[in-house]
Order: structure tokens, then C-alpha cells, then sequence
């Protein structure tokens, strides 16, 4: 096969270990090749400005600028770009931002090389690709009602461990603001308790540690 005709990958990840494995996974394959490798996000739409790859896989956690908000950039300047998200993480909100922001599909990082290979091929070729798992996490988050971007700020001051007075100072709101929030949060992620509400929405990936 002619080198014209590959696949051309850029790799985004900010673990070296993580991007010399996929590089050689890639590698080994006739029709594929990773014309370059990006450290963080920033690099990434720099590479992909110059090379202009076939096919992007990025990394949904990373420094500087993260893979939804890379997406979202490329998928801006060149609408029919390729992209499939590479993640350690299924929690279903996670999973919708990346889609909403413009990824065509989505790889767990534990995938054997039997299921990302026919993931990078379907993408390139314009195809989407949703593993059974995400379309289910997908689905159950339907079943759900939206957290307001307040109550994301609300969620993300209990994860530090802080009252409800010193989420208030914090927010700039009255302590009975934050109450109502509280209430609100629970109900929404059908939850009994503060801690419950943390570790849910932690799993879910609404909020990060």
C-alpha cells in the first residue's frame, strides 16, 4: 500500500507511555500511520493546523486545553474533521459533551486493539462509532434531569468538604440559596445525601476531583 493512501492518525495524550502504545498498535497496521503525536490540547490544534491528519485521537482529559474543548476548536475551524475520543472514563456526561462537541466517536482506553482498530477505521471513513456501553450510558442519562450550572458550582464546593455557610461565602450567596440547591441536587441525581450526591456526580462525570 502506497504511502499516500494510510490512514494519517495525530495522537493526543498527555501520557508518553500511553501515546507510544497506541503508536505502535497503529503502526503495525497496512493502512494506518501516525504522522504525529501532541502532548496536550494546545499542541494538538497546532499539529492539525499543519498537517491537516485524516483522522484525530484525542485524549478527553488533558493539560492546558482538554479533548472536549480541542474538539470543539478544530470542529470550528474545520468542520469535516475526524475525531474520536480516547478516555478512561464512561461517566455518561463525559460522554455527551464530547459527542455534543463534535466527536464521531468514542474509545475507552481499556479497548482491545480488535475493537479501537475498527473504531479509527470507521471514523476515517466518516462513520460514527458508539460502543454498545456508551449508547447505554447514553440512554440512562436521559432518565435525568439537568443540573444548572449554579448547582455544578454547588456540587463542585462539596466535594471539598465544605458547609453549607462556606459554600455561601464562597458563592457569594445566602446560605438558604445553597439549601435549595442542595434540595434541587439531590433530586435530580436521586440521591439521599451530600456524600451520595458527590460520589454520583463524580461517577456520572459531571463534576471532577
Amino acid at each position: 500500500m502506497k504511502n499516500s493512501e494510510k490512514i494519517r492518525i495525530l495522537i493526543a495524550d498527555d501520557h508518553y507511555v500511553v501515546r507510544i502504545g497506541l503508536t505502535a498498535l497503529i503502526s503495525v497496521e497496512p493502512d494506518m500511520e501516525v504522522v504525529a503525536m501532541a502532548v496536550d490540547g494546545a499542541e494538538a490544534l497546532e499539529l492539525f493546523r499543519r498537517l491537516r491528519p485524516d483522522l484525530v485521537l484525542l485524549d478527553m482529559r488533558m493539560p492546558v486545553k482538554d479533548g472536549v474543548q480541542t474538539t470543539m476548536e478544530i470542529r470550528a475551524q474545520f468542520p469535516d474533521a475526524r475525531i474520536i475520543m480516547l478516555t478512561a472514563f464512561d461517566g455518561d456526561e463525559e460522554i455527551h459533551k464530547a459527542l455534543q462537541a463534535g466527536a464521531q466517536g468514542y474509545v475507552f482506553k481499556n479497548s482491545s486493539v480488535e475493537k479501537l482498530v475498527p473504531a479509527l477505521r470507521a471514523v476515517a471513513a466518516g462513520q460514527r462509532w458508539i460502543p454498545k456501553e456508551v449508547a447505554s450510558r447514553l440512554a440512562s442519562r436521559k432518565t435525568f434531569e439537568n443540573l444548572t450550572s449554579r448547582e455544578v458550582q454547588v456540587l463542585n464546593e462539596m466535594a471539598k468538604g465544605l458547609a453549607n455557610k462556606e459554600i455561601a461565602d464562597t458563592l457569594n450567596i445566602s446560605e438558604h440559596t445553597v439549601k435549595t440547591h442542595l434540595k434541587n441536587i439531590l433530586g435530580k441525581l436521586r440521591v439521599a445525601d451530600r456524600t451520595e450526591a458527590v460520589t454520583t456526580a463524580i461517577q456520572r462525570g459531571i463534576i471532577h476531583l
